[in-house]
């Protein structure tokens, strides 16, 4: 067996400071004092011009793991056809799962329902909402990934956290501030790892973003160095980990991997989120190759994944229209059917504003989808009703669980 060898890439380097802890009302005295003292700060390496030495081994692996993806997009339009309806909210869905990965390891949990709700604007969940707001951000990864450069970057992360209240004056800027990963809300003493100064933040960007447009990288390495020189730089307040993991969607898009939908990328991650992370720490040192490997065990995950998600969602649809057999060709819950994979949850505002339904259509597709069995009402309400579809929620809610399992 092949011993693992490193990926060399230029490790960072430090600059030590000095910082005064000031007292956040919460801290006692002690945590104050510990966290007053010297600490050291990362000095990004420049990597436009980094070009890794892989080995056979790496190469392969990285490059079949490439294949992986790519024959999960053909295979998700071939399942579904190119002029399928339901091609585009298959799409959605995944996107949104993707979405919900990249925020659970974050720690943002929100299952498929309040989720679905989030989307129609009817949850009180805080974690819902700002998983939305990841899906704007991913969104927004995939309209821009044909012009990779710092703008797509800040619209990404205006996306993401304009929807966060309290960070909307942070939204698509970079941060003034420093920042780090550690557990002290006060000091950066003691932290996993302690971003860039505010002031080497630009140029940084500006270099990450010239190996970004590179086209003579393998595209996977290419991707996970790229994401890890960002989450090294840490340009943003908040939300660093997830416009990181939008990127990587950006460039597999961009880089033709994925041309028709999103692979679960973000939920081989998930998996194993220490690996993961000691990845991060691993290239800060100088070694690519773990996340090299993580992003490559991750897309194939997404692959296999990914297929059976689709094989499942596809069901849901074929057996929805199946329950509409004897219904009229022309009634409008036919229209209704391949948006239920994208929207789960929907009510008559939804198909209005989305299907362009009057109140009355609306109305009459809710009547038909339900009496055929297709949706159910859970509200209870007499006004204001919300049905849901049951069979989807419960196979995005399986594909969760599957992740944990892993």
């Amino acid at each position: 067996m092949e011993a693992v060898q490193a990926l060399a890439v230029p490790a960072v380097a430090h600059v030590s400071h000095y910082w005064t802890a000031e007292n956040d009302g919460l801290s006692t005295r002690a945590q104050v004092a510990a966290g007053s003292g010297p600490y050291e700060s990362t000095i990004p390496t420049a990597i436009a011009d980094y070009s890794p030495l892989l080995t056979p081994h790496q190469s392969a692996d990285a490059e079949e793991a490439a294949a992986a993806l790519a024959r999960f997009d053909s295979y998700a339009s071939a399942t579904l056809g190119p002029d399928n309806p339901a091609l585009g909210p298959m799409s959605s869905i995944l996107l949104r799962t993707e979405s919900a990965s990249s925020s659970q390891i974050e720690n943002l949990t929100v299952g498929a329902k309040q989720l679905a709700l989030a989307e129609i604007d009817l949850t009180a969940s805080t974690n819902a909402r700002t998983v939305v707001a990841n899906v704007r951000a991913m969104q927004a990864a995939i309209d821009l990934a044909d012009r990779l450069d710092e703008a797509s970057i800040l619209t990404m992360h205006r996306e993401l956290l304009a929807g966060q209240p309290g960070w909307e004056d942070h939204a698509g800027r970079y941060r003034g501030t420093l920042v780090w990963v550690g557990s002290s809300s006060i000091s950066p003493r003691g932290a996993t790892h302690v971003g860039p100064q505010p002031e080497l933040v630009p140029g940084a960007m500006a270099d990450l973003m010239a190996f970004v447009r590179r086209e003579d990288l393998p595209v996977l390495v290419q991707t996970a160095v790229a994401h890890a020189q960002l989450e090294t730089i840490h340009p943003f307040t908040d939300g660093n980990g997830r416009t990181g993991r939008a990127l990587v969607h950006a460039m597999l898009r961009s880089k033709g991997l994925t041309r028709n939908t999103i692979a679960p990328v973000s939920a081989g991650l998930l998996i194993d989120t220490e690996a993961y992370f000691d990845a991060l720490t691993a290239f800060r040192a100088g070694d690519a190759w773990p996340i090299v490997e993580q992003l490559s065990r991750a897309s194939r995950f997404a692959a296999t994944a990914g297929a059976r998600l689709v094989d499942d969602l596809a069901g849901q649809v074929a057996t929805a229209r199946e329950q509409l057999f004897g219904l009229r060709p022309q009634a409008s819950a036919w229209s209704v059917v391949p948006h239920l994979v994208a929207h789960p949850v929907i009510n008559a505002a939804f198909l209005r504003d989305h299907l362009g339904f009057s109140d009355v259509t609306a109305q009459r597709a809710l009547s038909q989808l339900a009496d055929a069995g297709v949706l159910r009402e859970r509200s209870g309400l007499r006004r204001n009703r919300v049905w849901q579809h049951e069979g989807i929620l419960a196979v995005l809610d399986l594909f969760a669980q599957r992740i944990r399992r892993s």
